[in-house]
């Protein structure tokens, strides 16, 4: 898997390739003439590929400051893979870069959607691939950060090539589950879509309804579960364990041969850092995070708030179930259930499972 591990700034710069500056910026391939030059290895004969830039770590790391940092530096373009910043109005707790680093730099994919609806990680990657392209068409460097890894694996490795279901089928599958999602009959919906043929659909969050859907729809398009259909990045963890347990090669040069030969396989030169550090440093970080995301009156409870205000429950789509903002929804229907009345006991016990929450997240997004 691509990638490398940096701590600071002066660490990962250095060690970035040749990029064009922001002044004199021209095309990498652009040849004095202004006509356009592919490079051609002797030995496979291969157009050099373009150059995107990652940044992943969990929350609080520093991903979006370094990114803004070399976006002014390398004349780049930030593309956002978070799966909250891509929804408007919900600013504070998906740490969203604030209106004059916006204008200072241009970003992708945040606040496309409203929070009543859902986005999958198959939208992201067309999305993100799409900005991608049009950011290397503009002459930019495209440098996609963020802290969701599902969106940042399928970027690098691509999606399962699933069938996509059509209009009358997606018409049948919403129509099935419809009543059942109204009364909010979730356990139903669930034992549906297992008894027609995808037991993985037990393993779903609660209320994902989106995915539950879009299950029934690839069974009844082509008769298999989307389990059926193995994402590449998966594959490539297969490949690289089979590797290193058939006894053949050490454990480092097997590493090397397989990130070589996947390099190869990849449609874009990705170079790639991972952000973090020790695990007290980063959880006593993230509860910091979480108690400034509480303060003033614009804070996390305020969004919340709103959310509930426009009809929605806390874990009912993808927006609702952010962490966060589950936490601070449910919290504040208990204290509409008491009139608006809470107690410092109350309060706390919501920070500390807001906090609790974050830090989990972090552990199963990188680190499990």
């Amino acid at each position: 898997m691509c990638g490398l591990r940096a701590s600071g700034f002066r660490f990962i710069l250095s060690s970035l390739p040749s990029f064009p500056r922001r002044r004199h910026y021209r095309h990498p391939f652009a040849t004095s003439n202004g006509k356009t030059e592919c490079s051609v290895s002797t030995a496979n004969n291969k157009q050099k590929k373009e150059k995107v830039i990652v940044i992943s770590g969990p929350t609080g790391a520093g991903k979006s400051r370094l990114a803004l940092e070399l976006a002014k530096l390398l004349n780049g373009e930030i593309i956002s893979a978070d799966s909250v910043q891509v929804y408007c109005g919900l600013d504070v707790g998906s740490a969203k870069p604030s209106p004059s680093e916006r204008k200072e730099v241009r970003h992708h994919l945040i606040d496309i959607l409203h929070p009543s609806e859902d986005y999958s990680v198959g939208q992201y990657f067309e999305d993100a691939r799409q900005a991608t392209q049009d950011i290397l068409n503009s002459g930019c460097v495209p440098i996609v950060a963020g802290g969701t890894g599902l969106y940042l694996r399928w970027f690098i490795y691509g999606k399962p090539d699933v069938p996509k279901a059509s209009p009358e089928i997606a018409s049948e599958a919403y129509n099935e589950l419809e009543e059942l999602q109204k009364n909010q009959d979730w356990d139903a919906a669930v034992q549906l879509v297992v008894k027609v043929g995808d037991p993985k659909a037990q393993l779903l969050p609660a209320n994902d309804w989106y995915r539950l859907r879009r299950s029934l729809e690839i069974i009844k398009a082509c008769g298999s579960p989307p389990s059926a259909f193995q994402v590449p990045y998966d594959s490539f963890k297969e490949q690289v364990n089979a590797n290193l347990t058939d006894g053949s090669h050490n454990v480092n040069s097997s590493l090397d041969m397989l990130k070589q030969v996947k390099s190869e396989d990849l449609d874009y030169d990705f170079i790639c850092f991972f952000l973090s550090s020790c695990r007290l440093d980063l959880y006593r970080s993230i509860d910091f995070r979480c108690e400034d995301m509480l303060s003033g009156r614009d804070g996390i409870l305020s969004e919340a708030k709103w959310l509930l205000d426009a009809g929605l429950l806390p874990n009912s789509n993808s927006a609702t179930r952010a962490i966060g903002y589950r936490q601070a929804m449910e919290y504040l229907l208990r204290c509409r259930e008491q009139d608006g009345r809470t107690s410092a006991r109350e309060f706390y016990s919501f920070l500390s499972e807001f906090q609790k929450a974050s830090r989990y997240g972090t552990l199963d997004n990188w680190y499990m």
